[in-house]
């Protein structure tokens, strides 16, 4: 499975309509969303779909908004699944040229769409592989708080200080499963029971 790291965008135009696709992370797309429709304000549509990893299966949802039935929606989350995209939303703003393209039409165009968005990800190397991530919180005390700063960089984790109590500090880290795990085993094995 696949995923995007920042926000691109593809642009289709088919008998006088614009379709412009926005792929982004997950992470992002409910805002996407809404600045999307603040800033296209004669847009016609906003058709979506996203993909998401909610730590046992993967979600998947999808909008026509407005468009006929199975014709902008469902293509948008097929061309998803078909690239393995994982964590990630896709929102196509389409600009009505005055031509109706029935419904064949829409679904080439919309996919289209789509298809360029993912392609400029891989040109901008924005696409890599989906990791599973997980978040863990633990307390360190105080005069380890370097020693532990030092192997979540090294093993690629973020580390968030999320408060500071009398003897310790609340930590919260956030990397991939297997590096989070490897850290807890270096954390109880090395750093607290020397």
């Amino acid at each position: 499975m696949n995923t995007i790291s920042e926000i691109v965008c593809g642009e289709f135009v088919s008998k006088g309509s614009k379709f412009l696709a926005f792929l982004m992370p997950y992470r992002c797309f409910d805002t996407g969303l809404a600045d999307l429709k603040k800033t296209h304000l004669k847009a016609v549509h906003f058709v979506y779909a996203y993909r998401f990893f909610d730590g046992v299966r993967v979600c998947e949802g999808f909008s026509d908004d407005g468009e006929p039935r199975g014709s902008s929606g469902r293509p948008v989350l097929n061309v998803l699944r078909g690239e393995e995209l994982v964590d990630v939303g896709v929102v196509v703003v389409r600009y009505f040229g005055g031509v109706l393209l029935g419904v064949g039409g829409l679904v080439r165009a919309y996919s289209k769409s789509v298809l360029l968005s993912i392609q400029t990800a891989k040109d901008a190397g924005a696409m890599g592989v989906f990791e599973i991530c997980e978040n863990i919180s633990l307390e360190c005390p105080y005069a380890l708080l370097g020693r532990v700063e030092y192997l979540a960089k090294k093993m690629g984790l973020a580390l968030e200080k999320e408060g500071f109590l009398e003897k310790s500090v609340r930590l919260k880290l956030f990397g991939n499963v297997q590096n989070t795990q490897d850290f807890l085993a270096i954390y109880k094995q090395d750093l607290v029971f020397e």
